[in-house]
């Protein structure tokens, strides 16, 4: 079965995920509740159904409790970014309008899927703004500093992972890393750096990753995951 998404009553869309590195079956939850199942190669499709089919109550149940990032964004509230301060307000229609660095941006029902969906594309656009601007430069430096050399790299809003490197050392990179702490982004470049020579997570790799983190490149993993690749 290729990856697809397919919509299920009881508990909505569901990305059916083909993991080549897998070895076993897995279910994750969003923050916007959509749920990611990942499967191995060897798995067949009816397979994959009946272990969702298996786990929809406790789906639902982690649905139920999902909390989101929403509910920070109401009136007077502000979110700062790398090089952004964004400001909520309630108006008439919804709308955003920049100033320099600030951007004030007007709902007209915070609770709505539309005013949902427009504060998403609104914060969405000012990582990827800011992720141009920032990552290929660090990128470059942290590569000079390391004596390691990759191809291209290409910028996406990836719902999956942070960063990856395929095996022609082309890397390509979350602008959802423009939420992270400058030490976290500094991982996950590192990261991608060192899968230029190593194209495993073998002891080797977290051994030359310590090395070019301080010896914390564990700590930093867990840290990581911490965060949501999600913008809400």
């Amino acid at each position: 079965m290729p990856n697809k998404v397919v919509h299920f009553e009881s508990i909505g869309a569901v990305t059916f995920f083909r993991n080549r590195r897998s070895k076993s079956m897995k279910i994750s939850i969003k923050p916007d509740k959509s749920v990611l199942v990942s499967y191995p190669s060897f798995v067949c499709e009816d397979e994959v159904f009946h272990f969702l089919s298996k786990h929809e109550d406790w789906i639902r149940k982690h649905q139920s409790k999902m909390k989101t990032q929403w509910t920070n964004y109401k009136s007077g509230s502000e979110l700062q970014t790398k090089n952004h301060t964004i400001r909520f307000q309630q108006a008439a229609k919804n709308h955003a309008n920049k100033s320099g660095n600030s951007i004030l941006v007007s709902v007209q029902n915070f609770d709505s899927d539309e005013s949902r969906n427009f504060i998403e594309k609104v914060i969405t656009e000012i990582y990827r703004f800011e992720a141009r601007m920032l990552l290929p430069s660090r990128l470059k430096e942290l590569a000079f500093q390391n004596g390691l050399n990759y191809n291209k790299i290409s910028i996406r809003n990836n719902k999956r992972n942070w960063g990856s490197c395929s095996s022609k050392n082309n890397i390509s990179l979350n602008l959802q890393m423009m939420k992270l702490p400058d030490e976290l982004i500094d991982y996950i470049l590192l990261h991608e750096l060192v899968h230029t020579k190593i194209k495993n997570h073998s002891a080797k790799f977290w051994a030359k990753l310590d090395e070019l983190t301080n010896n914390r490149a564990r700590e930093l993993a867990l840290k990581v995951k911490k965060y949501s690749t999600y913008t809400l």
